[in-house]
């Protein structure tokens, strides 16, 4: 009998455990929000973006900016973007963007950004900066891109698939 009411106080706890848990991941519950970590969003591969660099062929998963919104509307793109600071690829787009211009901080490998409203850049190192950027996407595996960019001025495709 003991050990039929353990086994039931056992059993107890860990239903509540179960419903504290899904509870927690509910949008907007109350608690601890760094203790559930999001899932990582999947992005369906019509709204992807792609990068060709040579043979070397980058997805992009944009950013849900309008600016992101409107340069994916101006693919395909072919461009050529000389090198500055060894850390990025920049080039002026044919028209202005929309800005909602934010300073990151950090500057990530595979960040595709918009500085100002007309000047596209691709950062292929990591870094801190102090500059502020609108958000159009991010390489997705940004593995090889700076060997694939280089260290001079290089001819990037931009298209949506």
């Amino acid at each position: 009998m003991a050990t039929n009411i353990s086994l039931r106080g056992l059993g107890l706890l860990c239903g509540l455990l179960v419903l504290g848990a899904c509870n927690a991941a509910q949008p907007g519950a109350s608690g601890n929000p760094a203790a559930v970590a999001p899932a990582a969003a999947v992005q369906p591969e019509e709204s992807r973006m792609w990068m060709t660099v040579g043979t070397r062929r980058f997805s992009i998963t944009p950013a849900d900016t309008e600016a992101a919104r409107e340069f994916a509307a101006m693919l395909p793109l072919s461009i050529d973007m000389p090198d500055l600071n060894s850390n990025e690829k920049h080039a002026e787009l044919p028209k202005a963007l929309p800005t909602s211009a934010i300073r990151p901080g950090t500057i990530r490998n595979g960040d595709l950004m918009l500085y100002g409203s007309r000047t596209l850049v691709v950062f292929y190192k990591t870094f801190d900066s102090s500059y502020s950027y609108t958000r159009l996407g991010r390489v997705d595996d940004p593995a090889g891109l700076a060997q694939a960019l280089g260290s001079g001025s290089v001819r990037i495709g931009f298209s949506k698939n």
